[in-house]
């Protein structure tokens, strides 16, 4: 009786272990195939709205940065043109987007004109800081004003931001990142595997 007991309770308890494993597998899988990010609408650089569709058409490639920044975003954009043209030469393949987390000093406009002297592979998005920062959280993207002087929060300031390039498959899923300083050779076998699939 004992030995039936415990078998049964063996079975049932056996039973709940691969349920369970079964939906956390589920539920992972679920995750990793929805569309990374969080809902927003943002403006483009030409003023026109912009939300997280234009992620999901094709590849795409994500920087997140801001126009006074001194060296990370110039060299990134510099960096992430030649990339793009490299392995997607006619433009075709990958859509890439600066998205400035220094929404008070970048306007859509003036994010175009800092974009477009770089590169012509890049667009530039930007819009109304509430909603740009909800969107940069919603992205798990650090991003802090940091005062130039700390004797004067309230003058002139800098961004600490996380400066990797997010890469998303197509669909809007998350396919990793390029480090800043990431050797080239990497950067751009990340790339052309995204476009690959």
């Amino acid at each position: 009786m004992f030995r039936t007991v415990l078998w049964t309770a063996v079975v049932i308890l056996s039973g709940i272990l691969i349920w369970l494993t079964l939906e956390v597998t589920r539920s992972k899988q679920e995750i990793s195939e929805a569309p990374f990010g969080v809902p927003f609408q943002l403006v483009s650089q030409t003023g026109q709205p912009i939300t997280e569709k234009a992620f999901q058409d094709k590849p795409t490639a994500l920087f997140f940065g801001f126009t006074h920044c001194p060296e990370v975003c110039p060299t990134t954009l510099f960096e992430l043109n030649g990339w793009l043209h490299e392995v997607d030469p006619d433009g075709t393949k990958l859509n890439a987007y600066f998205i400035s987390v220094d929404p008070e000093r970048d306007t859509p406009e003036l994010l175009g004109q800092y974009v477009s002297n770089v590169t012509d592979r890049v667009k530039g998005i930007s819009g109304a800081p509430d909603k740009v920062l909800e969107m940069v959280k919603g992205f798990k993207v650090y991003a802090k004003k940091v005062p130039v002087n700390e004797k004067d929060p309230n003058g002139d300031y800098t961004m600490d931001h996380t400066a990797s390039v997010f890469l998303l498959k197509d669909g809007g899923r998350f396919a990793g990142t390029i480090a800043y300083g990431e050797d080239p050779a990497t950067a751009v076998k990340k790339l052309d595997n995204l476009i690959k699939g």
